[in-house]
Order: C-alpha cells, then sequence, then structure tokens
C-alpha cells in the first residue's frame, strides 16, 4: 500500500511538472512571438521614418531647385508609370512572397529553389510588357499628362524603369519570404539615400532636364542594392522548365491579380472622390484634403508597413492551420494597437505643429480633419491583420469582393459626408468606415475559418481606443495653456500603459539586456 501511494505520489509530481513544462512552453513561444512583431515594427518603423525624412528633403531641394514647374513635372511623369507598373505587374512579387515564405517555413529547399526561379523569370517577362506597353503608348501619354508630345522621349527612357522596379521587386520578395528582414531594411534605407544623393547634382546642374535621369538613376541603385543583398540566400540549383515555369506563374499571378484589381478599384475611389471634391468645394479643398491624409498616412505608415513586410510572410506560413492563424493575427492586432496608441495620441496634441512643419501655416484647416481621421486608425489595424489572412491562404476571390464592397461602401459614405459636412464630414466617415470594414472581415473569417478574437483584446482595445479618444476631445479645450496640460498627462498615461502591457508581452528589459550581451 505504501508502495502505491509512493508510486501516485510521483506519477502526480511528474504530471505537473510536465503540465509546468507545457506552459512555460507555450508563454515562451507566444512572447517570442510578440517580440518578433515588436522587432519589425521598430525596425521597418525606422525605415518609414527614414523614408519621409528623405521624402522631405527631396521635395524642399526639388521646390527649390526646380520650382513648382519641377514639381508638377514630376507628379505627371509618375503617375502613368506607376498605373502601367500595377497592371502589368500582376502583382506577381507579393504573391511571391507567399509561396517562398511558405517553403521556407517548411524547409523545403527545392519548393524555395522552384519560386525563386520563378519569380525571377516572371520578374523579367512582367518588367519587359511594362517597357513595351510604356514605349507603345509614350505619345499617348505625353499627350494626356502634358497637353503635347514634348516628353514622348522621356516617356521612352523611362520604360526602362518599369524593368527595373519588376526586377527590384522581385529580388526585395525573395528577401522578405526567406526573412532577410534586415537585409530588405538596409537595401530600402540605402536605396533612399543615395537616389537623393544622385538626384540633387543632376536637379542642380540639369534643371528640368535632370529629372527623367535622375529617376533611372534611382532604379538603377535600387536593383543594385537589392540585387546585393538577395544573392546572399541560398538557393539550389534546380530544372524548371518553361511549362512548370507558367504553371507556376499562372498561380502566382491569380492571387496577384486580384490584389492589382485591388488596388486599381482603390485608386479609382480615390479619384472619384477627388474629382467631386474638386467639383463641389474647388481644388483648395482637394489640396487640403490630400495634405491631410498625407499627414496621418505617413505617420500610422510606421506600423502599416512593418505589417506589410513582416506578418504577411509568418502568415503564410502557417496558413494551413487555422488555430495558429487565430492566435497570431491576434497576437499581431493587440500589439499593433498598443504600439499605435501613443504615437496616435501624440500625433493629436502637436497636429497643429506636425502641419506647419510639413506644409504651411495656410494648411491649418485640416487638423480637424486629420484628427478625425486618426480616431479610425485603430480600426484599421485590426481590419488590416484580419485583412491578411485571406491573401495568405491564397484565396483572392473573397478578398477582391470584400474589397469590392468596401470600396463601394466607403466611397459612398465619403461622397455623402462631404456634400453635407465637407471635409470634416470625411473624417467621420473614414471612421465609420473602418469599424464597418471591421466587422464585416470579422463576420467572414468567424464563418469561413472560426476565427474570434480572445477577451482580452477587447479589454486592451477599449482602454487604448478610450484614451486616443479622450486626447482627442481634449482638443476642444478653450485655454490652450489648460488644453496642453490634458493632452500631454493623457500622453503619458498612455505611454505608461502601453508600456506596461507590451513588458508583459515580450518583457523589454529582457529583451534590451540579451541584446547588450549579444553586441
Amino acid at each position: 500500500m505504501k508502495q502505491d501511494v509512493r508510486d501516485l505520489k510521483e506519477d502526480l509530481i511528474a504530471e505537473n511538472k510536465e503540465r509546468a513544462t507545457t506552459k512555460m512552453q507555450s508563454v515562451n513561444e507566444e512572447k517570442s512571438s510578440y517580440r518578433q512583431i515588436f522587432k519589425a515594427t521598430s525596425l521597418f518603423g525606422g525605415v518609414q521614418v527614414f523614408n519621409i525624412i528623405i521624402g522631405i528633403v527631396r521635395v524642399k531641394f526639388v521646390a527649390v531647385l526646380l520650382g513648382t514647374t519641377g514639381v508638377g513635372i514630376m507628379g505627371l511623369l509618375n503617375a502613368p508609370i506607376q498605373l502601367i507598373i500595377s497592371i502589368t505587374g500582376l502583382g506577381i512579387a507579393f504573391s511571391a512572397v507567399r509561396d517562398v515564405s511558405e517553403a521556407h517555413g517548411n524547409s523545403d529547399m527545392v519548393g524555395i529553389a522552384k519560386s525563386v526561379m520563378t519569380l525571377r523569370r516572371w520578374a523579367w517577362l512582367t518588367g519587359l510588357l511594362g517597357s513595351i506597353v510604356t514605349i507603345s503608348l509614350a505619345p499617348v501619354l505625353s499627350k494626356w499628362s502634358f497637353g503635347n508630345a514634348d516628353y514622348t522621349w522621356a516617356f521612352v527612357w523611362l520604360s526602362v524603369t518599369l524593368l527595373l522596379y519588376s526586377l527590384t521587386e522581385g529580388q526585395k520578395a525573395i528577401l522578405q519570404g526567406t526573412r532577410r528582414l534586415k537585409d530588405l531594411a538596409k537595401a530600402g534605407v540605402l536605396g533612399s539615400a543615395l537616389g537623393l544623393v544622385t538626384a540633387i547634382p543632376l536637379y542642380y546642374f540639369y534643371g528640368l532636364e535632370g529629372i527623367v535621369p535622375s529617376m533611372i538613376a534611382s532604379s538603377i541603385i535600387a536593383l543594385i542594392l537589392s540585387w546585393n543583398y538577395s544573392r546572399k540566400v541560398s538557393v539550389q540549383n534546380v530544372h524548371l522548365s518553361l511549362r512548370e515555369t507558367r504553371d507556376r506563374g499562372f498561380d502566382m499571378a491569380k492571387l496577384g491579380v486580384s490584389m492589382t484589381l485591388a488596388g486599381f478599384l482603390a485608386s479609382l475611389s480615390t479619384y472619384l472622390l477627388s474629382a467631386f471634391i474638386s467639383n463641389h468645394g474647388g481644388v483648395e479643398q482637394v489640396g487640403l484634403y490630400n495634405a491631410g491624409w498625407g499627414v496621418v498616412g505617413q505617420y500610422t505608415g510606421i506600423v502599416f508597413t512593418a505589417m506589410a513586410t513582416d506578418y504577411f510572410p509568418r502568415l503564410s506560413v502557417i496558413q494551413s492551420d487555422n488555430q495558429k492563424i487565430r492566435v497570431l493575427v491576434s497576437q499581431q492586432a493587440e500589439a499593433a494597437l498598443l504600439i499605435m496608441a501613443p504615437l496616435l495620441a501624440l500625433l493629436i496634441v502637436t497636429m497643429p505643429l506636425a502641419v506647419r512643419v510639413l506644409y504651411t501655416e495656410a494648411f491649418l484647416p485640416i487638423v480637424m480633419f486629420a484628427n478625425l481621421t486618426v480616431l479610425g486608425m485603430q480600426f484599421k489595424a485590426v481590419s488590416w491583420a484580419m485583412g491578411y489572412v485571406f491573401l495568405a491562404k491564397g484565396d483572392g476571390r473573397i478578398f477582391l469582393i470584400l474589397e469590392i464592397v468596401s470600396g463601394i461602401l466607403i466611397l459612398t459614405l465619403n461622397l455623402l459626408f462631404y456634400y453635407f459636412y465637407g471635409l470634416n464630414g470625411l473624417g467621420v466617415s473614414f471612421i465609420l468606415s473602418f469599424i464597418i470594414g471591421s466587422l464585416i472581415g470579422y463576420l467572414v473569417l468567424n464563418r469561413k475559418y472560426g476565427f474570434f478574437y480572445p477577451k482580452k483584446f477587447y479589454g486592451r482595445f477599449a482602454t487604448t481606443y478610450g484614451l486616443v479618444l479622450m486626447s482627442f476631445l481634449s482638443v476642444f479645450i478653450l485655454n490652450v495653456l489648460v488644453k496642453y496640460i490634458v493632452g500631454i498627462c493623457l500622453l503619458v498615461l498612455i505611454v505608461l500603459y502601453s508600456y506596461g502591457q507590451l513588458n508583459k508581452m515580450i518583457d523589454i528589459k529582457q529583451m534590451i539586456r540579451d541584446r547588450l550581451k549579444r553586441k
């Protein structure tokens, strides 16, 4: 009997140890996932900030050296080029990330090699197609953009940038899919810096005639950098017939075309809204709308760029496991909310200053519109986290249907609210659009894949959104001193809350100690 009791005790102790070990492993895995999200956001958030600064410096130099005419020419040259890229590129680079990521996550070296070879061949094909289309339409593009044929040869020369861009995006997709995020970030930062350094002398010595050479030089620099880093990726030598290349490429293009159509619909919706604003409020209102959206979009791009670069490949690796997808989506959404909340509160408090720095005092009427738009950004983060699931699973049809439905809804709300309430009405319509979009995405994911958010997510969302909303309400305080004191106090409170929650997730102090030890 005593032996039986002793054996029972030992079994219970062993079972408890096993449970504790399993629980500890689960906690460590969760912390590791949150840390990856935080690191990626820090890395590509920094890249985004650097690119914003480079963009501001570039615009200043263009304005000083080339004047408003130079700014206008660059815009008129770039717009049709980007449109052709979006159509002829077929979204191959984006969809290839999914295939490379899945093969890399499964340590399938043959799969990686075949995906990379397919991507590189199709990058040449789509790039050459874009160049041929640009050359063929050069006279038409010149006439549409400038009202004459004077810039026909400019478009002919720029046709080479479509091939260079396609090859560059293919190399970046390889880096993204194989999780070489630091190399991808380095290529982006160096490309922006060297592009600026190359462009300034061309603007200075050749004036308006230096615009086209500067655009070509930037494309060449981007290709050299992306190739330099992507060649470090170890890829096996495999045989891939032209037929298999065609079939694998078509599979990539199916998802890519859905992305292309979705992007085209978004551009069309933006154009229709701009035209409506122009007809009812004038060209100045269009400028204010673009400026307000630009301030918020650039700022929050710190989070969304990281989400697109790091989150999508990770999601692609586990796309067949709905349980793992549910966990990762929840983690990404929670981390995005906690990182974004202090940034949004800071933007609200400093919005008048930000507008003055980026533009001039003439743009101060956009402050309220931009602040209203800020209130929709947390819903956008949640919506994006869910939206990538359809892309990771390769379900382009559902993704496209949702984009069409949400696009029609957003455009309708924007037109109605602008018509009745002006620019500030657009801010309200953005909030409603993001809320409704999040609900639609959640319902579809829940029904198709059994997705749901854990309870802790709703608590963190309610807290962060409530604090950001209070920051927004503080701008209505009439006394300027009191307004800024309250705004700063709320900002400190949000920072403390976000830090506390993030520390629970990733143990920030330990992460810093680990990094210092490695260095």
